[in-house]
């Protein structure tokens, strides 16, 4: 099972996407007020604790509560904000991006195997 890492705080952020140039980073950005984020965020849970490889961090946003962490995810990586929504960040960019319904363990467990 993999640790997620909650992040509150931009400069929490700012550390995390720096880490991921050495270390792959699975982020998901998670609305407490949206159901298929419930949905998303559950599968996100699944993979990180069934099908976590070693090596990847994992870390989630509460786009809600922590707004200016989600803001500065979407203009430090230039990927446009939804939610819910997960990034693959490798060598401190977003490699991969899913929303909503594409967000399942499986989409998960198939990007992490491709970083081999």
């Amino acid at each position: 099972m993999a640790d997620v890492q909650e992040l509150t705080k931009v400069e929490e952020w700012k550390r995390l996407l720096a880490e991921s140039e050495n270390t792959p980073v699975i982020l998901l950005k998670h609305s407490t007020r949206c159901p298929i984020s419930a949905e998303a965020h559950e599968e996100f849970m699944k993979h990180a604790e069934v099908e976590a490889l070693p090596g990847v961090l994992y870390a989630r946003v509460l786009v809600v509560e922590h707004r200016p962490v989600s803001n500065a995810v979407a203009e430090d990586t230039g990927v446009k904000h939804e939610s819910p929504q997960v990034l693959l960040l490798k060598n401190g960019a977003s490699v991969w991006t899913a929303s909503h319904w594409r967000i399942t363990a499986a989409a998960l467990k198939e990007q992490t195997s491709r970083l081999g």
